[in-house]
């Protein structure tokens, strides 16, 4: 997620804020477990940021390879 480098949150970093493992936050960044609504909220509280506006790229592709 270029947000979480261009923040310079490492992986750990990012499973602190969460209260997940680091291994479970990889998965979800690298698309190996699906992200649930209240860790979209969650990440996106720490970039201060509207689920929305941080993953409606990801939904709208998402949709799409379901059509």
């Amino acid at each position: 997620m270029e947000l979480r480098k261009n923040a310079k949150y490492s992986y750990q970093q990012m499973a602190n804020n969460l209260g997940i493992s680091k291994t479970f936050y990889w998965q979800i960044e690298n698309g190996r477990r699906r992200l649930s609504y209240t860790m979209a909220i969650k990440i996106s509280k720490i970039f201060n940021m509207k689920p929305d506006e941080l993953f409606y790229e990801d939904l709208k592709n998402y949709e799409e390879k379901e059509d």
